[in-house]
């Protein structure tokens, strides 16, 4: 793994700082009660750089992460992706993150000390098809590509599948390969369906391969659930309760600022490395519906997949239980109340 902070602090990404702490300032986002509050009992933060761009929120949130008095902020790599990465959460090399619901669900069921904590955004995959596929049910018979097995993809076109009634176990034809390599066999026809998290879809309708069957954003039921959400190493948490509020009241600032100010969180995210294409990240900010984290119900969101995992086998766990021992809501609790509109 590599710290993506171990770059120093420029000038440039000071001065960005300020003006975002700025923005925050005059929407009425920074609340004057942090003030008043006692202070981090950590200082240290880590969270995960992740490929997927929808994950824009906890990317614009350094700056104020360090108003909450984060001096040491962590975006850290893995050599791993998909499901794989969400046990670095759950071994403690990272303290709260946003990650995607399903995956985090399947590994709550297998015991990891893994908590959610709040919803972020929803609407951020898009299923993209060759011509021959028309509806997710189309699939039958035919061949998707996938990171892997258990990557975010895979578990949420499982997910996807079992609500339409196919089973992903023996329906659909799943290959491993990684995303650059998909996109073009879909562009050659060679798969006939790819589910891409931004920039994936971006990128595909700019270039105008495939056509999109299903655009979570939109399309009933995703478009009613959090895709993205705030989620936190259990031991961390209950050690730094005021870290953990401080934390999550920063990202849902950023996913506000996302919201209300797509060109600048866009070019945040390209002046902070963590894409390179700033047309794909504005086009992202405008495609995801961000700053709406109040209108959806992230238990709903839980119990919602925690079905569809268990309908598919994915998961064994009943969502009652999975409730009971992976959601924390009290922070999100307390934010409603501070961070009125």
């Amino acid at each position: 793994m590599s710290p993506q902070d171990a770059r120093p602090f420029s000038r440039r990404r000071f001065l960005r700082g300020l003006t975002l702490a700025g923005t925050t300032g005059l929407l009425g986002l920074h609340a004057r009660r942090v003030a008043a509050e006692p202070p981090p009992e950590t200082t240290t933060l880590r969270l995960m750089k992740f490929p997927s761009l929808c994950l824009a929120p906890q990317y614009v949130a350094e700056a104020l992460l360090r108003i909450e008095g984060f001096t040491d902020v962590q975006y850290l790599t893995f050599p791993e992706e998909g499901i794989a990465a969400y046990g670095r959460l759950a071994s403690g090399e990272l303290d709260i993150t946003q990650a995607f619901v399903a995956p985090s669900i399947v590994q709550i069921d297998q015991g990891a000390p893994i908590v959610f904590l709040a919803g972020v955004h929803v609407g951020c995959f898009e299923l993209f098809g060759t011509e021959q596929v028309h509806a997710v049910r189309d699939l039958k018979g035919r061949t998707v590509a996938v990171p892997g097995l258990g990557s975010s993809p895979h578990v949420f076109l499982s997910t996807i599948l079992s609500y339409v009634g196919l089973d992903p176990r023996k329906d659909v034809n799943f290959i491993e390969r990684p995303p650059a390599e998909a996109k073009q066999m879909l562009s050659e026809a060679k798969i006939d369906a790819y589910l891409g998290f931004p920039p994936d879809p971006q990128e595909l309708r700019a270039k105008g391969v495939g056509h999109v069957v299903l655009k979570s954003a939109v399309d009933r039921p995703w478009s009613q659930y959090f895709c993205c959400t705030v989620t936190g190493n259990k031991d961390f948490v209950r050690k730094h309760p005021v870290a953990t509020k401080r934390a999550i009241r920063a990202i849902l600032k950023a996913d506000t600022v996302c919201a209300l100010e797509p060109t600048r969180a866009a070019q945040i995210v390209v002046d902070q490395g963590f894409t390179q294409n700033y047309d794909y990240a504005l086009q992202t900010m405008r495609d995801v519906p961000y700053g709406r984290w109040r209108e959806y119900d992230p238990e709903d969101t839980v119990r919602f997949y925690a079905l569809r995992l268990h309908e598919v086998g994915m998961v064994k766990t009943t969502p009652q239980k999975l409730m009971a021992q992976g959601t924390d809501w009290r922070f999100l609790t307390e934010l409603k109340k501070e961070l009125k509109e």
